[in-house]
């Protein structure tokens, strides 16, 4: 089987995180991790590593194209966020610019970068497994089948954390900062996987400063 990578489903900004007892068929929080979309396909033969723009991320980072064979159990296509953490253990946080770095056009660069700076892969959404496609069926039944593929996969691949409480999703925004998590995202759990569509809600920290402006340089 091979699968075809889909434009991944984005989403749409708000103030505030929303009630999910004002949303039809309810839903569910999850932190906003802040590093490269990624949806890894999985076929049994080879791992590709599609982005949200058109530039694949699959030869960046050969640790989880060696993993992934390695980890899962068997075929399916993943939507998710690849992240690099840095720091001393048990107080590490998600590093932007170390994984920034990961995208070089030598070889032997990627090559030591993977080494010292390896990344990991956040899954959120299934959106293939084995020869279901599952992109009709609505999140909760997607998120169900996440959560059995992934429940004895490791390191380096992670599945998501969530909540249904929308005061632990306040919280969440408030606290995951500073672990450089970028805010909380909140999905309709009776929809469907919406390639290319704002159909999610992101609820992004805020952060105000008074300045003074000299000029500015209008764009071509």
């Amino acid at each position: 089987m091979r699968y075809d990578i889909p434009a991944p489903m984005l989403a749409k900004a708000a103030a505030t995180v929303p009630d999910p007892a004002k949303t039809a068929g309810g839903l569910l929080f999850e932190p906003k991790w802040d590093g490269f979309r990624g949806l890894i396909a999985w076929d049994g033969e080879t791992v590709e590593i599609g982005s949200r723009g058109a530039k694949p991320l699959t030869r960046y980072f050969p640790e989880l194209v060696e993993a992934i064979p390695e980890l899962l159990p068997h075929p399916c296509l993943l939507d998710g966020e690849i992240v690099v953490a840095t720091g001393a253990e048990g107080e590490q946080r998600l590093d932007w610019e170390a994984l920034s770095q990961r995208i070089h056009p030598a070889a032997s660069r990627v090559a030591r970068l993977a080494a010292e700076t390896p990344a990991m892969f956040i899954a959120f959404d299934l959106l293939a497994e084995g020869d279901d496609d599952l992109l009709d069926r609505p999140f909760s039944e997607r998120r169900a089948r996440l959560e059995s593929l992934l429940a004895d996969v490791a390191h380096p691949v992670h599945i998501t954390r969530t909540t249904r409480d929308h005061d632990a999703a306040a919280r969440w925004l408030a606290e995951f900062e500073g672990a450089g998590l970028d805010g909380v995202v909140a999905k309709p759990l009776d929809q469907p996987y919406a390639p290319g569509k704002r159909t999610l809600i992101k609820v992004k920290h805020a952060r105000t400063a008074d300045v003074v402006a000299l000029g500015y340089r209008i764009h071509k």
